[in-house]
């Protein structure tokens, strides 16, 4: 069952790498040569720069993405919060193995909003990001909590 969940995720977490740089290829030649690259806490931007640079977060999702995916296949290079034994071995490496798979996924939402809002941005500045950056920067957070509450359990 634990194969299906890991394939299933595995599956959607590559469709949305590639999902985002169909999204950065297909809108680049539309891009103006000046794009913005860093936004201030008001969502204004502060930085700009050639519109190259739409390619930075495709780049650095797919680095991400194989990073994740040999954390993912020897969970024992990964580090724990609690000590690991021969009794809670199994349930903190599925803890593990489903949480690195969720936070990409959190992680690749977060640059798919990113890069559509720089993109729509680059057009029109009265533009605002289709899930504001507090909500997704505490989704984050809040998946942090709940894997410490799954691994405190399974200690």
């Amino acid at each position: 069952m634990e194969n299906i969940l890991f394939t299933v995720f595995d599956i959607f977490n590559f469709g949305l790498l590639v999902f985002l740089w169909w999204f950065t290829v297909k809108h680049y030649k539309s891009l103006p040569q000046i794009i913005p690259i860093h936004f201030d806490f008001d969502g204004k931007a502060d930085n700009f720069g050639s519109k190259k640079y739409a390619f930075l977060m495709p780049v650095v999702l797919t680095g991400l993405y194989f990073l994740f995916a040999f954390i993912v296949r020897d969970p024992e290079s990964a580090n724990y919060p609690v000590k690991i034994t021969e009794e809670n071995q199994d349930a903190q490496f599925m803890i593990m193995e489903i949480f690195i798979r969720w936070l990409f996924m959190i992680i690749t939402l977060l640059f798919l909003n990113s890069q559509d809002y720089m993109f729509r941005y680059s057009f029109d500045e009265n533009v605002k990001p289709r899930v504001p950056m507090s909500s997704a920067i505490f989704s984050v957070i809040g998946s942090l909590i709940i894997l410490f509450v799954f691994v405190g359990v399974f200690k």
